[in-house]
């Protein structure tokens, strides 16, 4: 309601003016809001899963500030894309712990210690924020201080992200089943996995791209509502080891794999229409790969298949951008599929894009006489604009929110940089 002594001030001005007054504080409003819209981050690779930012941020940028959660010197496997709601970071890691960290300056503001190692990208509403572990458990904690207000025990690690559908928590236990938990954490109903790991999934328009089918050989696009598939997959014909996240737009649907030979690794680019399985364009690769003293094809490609998001694409305007596979960023046409541009790095990708106002951000890995790097190009030609050292390699995609971009990296080494005005 409105403050009275402001009611009397405002009915003490001229007409005119009440005018100007009630623009100010309507387009103060609106501006509010959707600062505070865009200063969040809940969904896993955005909407449509298209990992595009609506945030204006430009380079250079400098280091708000970093954490390290671990002491020594081993690297770890993953550090998944964080949650952020309003100044507050949510994410796992490694160490089994998740954590609660002030965007501003990077105070603890609690740690819940769960039974396991965490590879699980989290959800949060207003009240909650819900993960999996390698325990078997989806943990809900109280969003404001970190304590276990239920927890749901599976037969399997959940190593995939977690996703609110309506009435619906939905996640993925490795080889066990698709579950559908009620906010209150009660099963309502589950579909059988029978083989797949690392799982992640993409809800656009209550159709979930993708779900599990009866068989290993099955897998497609699953209508929440009415609990049946809308067609099955043939993902034996892409020869894949790897079958990454989806992203939509539009009535197309797009997706990376990756599978390894004893000469190196074999990449593809796919576009198909989502609602009839169609494929529309498909492109493949010999991975390109130069690489650290550390790596060898081998252990880069499992390094890659612990990281939920690897291959990810990311859909700006009319071209789809993948990352990571080899030492390559690529952009595609979205409906033709022709190749717009591909830039060349020294040293293998290290994560999948993100991209903020025009501007594609994601890492690249080092080695013992270079430093892994940030990395910054330009989504139109895939120039590089700007890049910064870090002190590990990127794991996972960065986050952008607001003014603030976001990552963690394989030195348990959490950043949060910002734009330098």
């Amino acid at each position: 309601m409105m403050n009275l002594k402001s009611s009397i001030i405002y009915y003490s001005v001229p007409p005119c003016l009440r005018v100007i007054i009630l623009c100010i504080i309507f387009f103060g409003i609106i501006s509010f809001t959707s600062c505070a819209r865009n200063n969040d981050w809940i969904t896993f690779r955005g909407e449509g899963g298209r990992g595009v930012s609506r945030t204006r941020i430009t380079p250079p940028l400098g280091i708000r500030w970093k954490i390290n959660l671990q002491s020594g010197d081993n690297s770890i496997r993953s550090l998944n894309p964080p949650v952020i709601i309003g100044n507050t970071i949510f994410f796992g890691s490694d160490d089994g712990n998740f954590y609660a960290l002030d965007v501003e300056s990077g105070f603890m503001r609690w740690v819940f210690k769960s039974g396991a190692e965490i590879n699980s990208v989290p959800y949060a509403d207003k009240d909650h924020v819900y993960f999996g572990c390698k325990d078997g458990k989806l943990y809900a904690l109280c969003l404001q201080t970190g304590e276990e207000v239920w927890s749901f025990q599976t037969s399997s690690e959940i190593n995939s992200q977690v996703q609110r559908y309506e009435d619906y928590i939905i996640f993925v236990g490795d080889a066990d089943a698709f579950y559908f938990l009620s906010p209150q954490g009660e099963e309502q109903f589950r579909i059988h996995n029978p083989g797949w790991y690392n799982f992640t999934f993409l809800i656009n328009d209550g159709i979930i791209y993708f779900a599990t089918g009866p068989q290993t050989e099955l897998i497609g696009p699953y209508d929440i509502k009415k609990r049946e598939f809308l067609w099955y997959f043939d993902y034996h014909s892409m020869d894949a080891i790897w079958y990454s996240f989806s992203a939509v737009q539009g009535d197309l649907m797009f997706m990376g794999t990756a599978n390894l030979y004893w000469e190196g690794m074999y990449l593809g680019y796919h576009a198909y229409n989502r609602h009839t399985g169609q494929l529309v364009w498909r492109h493949y690769f010999d991975g390109i790969l130069n690489f650290p003293d550390i790596y060898d094809t081998y252990d880069y490609f499992v390094r890659n298949l612990n990281i939920l998001d690897f291959m990810a694409p990311a859909v700006w305007r009319n071209l789809v951008i993948f990352t990571g596979g080899d030492n390559l960023a690529r952009a595609f046409d979205v409906k033709t599929g022709q190749l717009r541009w591909e830039h060349n790095f020294d040293f293998p990708v290290s994560s999948p894009p993100t991209i903020a106002d025009g501007r594609v951000y994601f890492g690249l890995l080092g080695d013992d006489h270079n430093p892994p790097m940030f990395v910054c190009i330009s989504a139109n030609d895939g120039r590089l604009l700007w890049q910064m050292e870090t002190d590990g390699s990127i794991l996972s995609a960065p986050v952008i929110a607001g003014k603030r971009v976001i990552f963690g990296t394989d030195k348990s080494v959490f950043y949060v940089l910002e734009q330098v005005f």
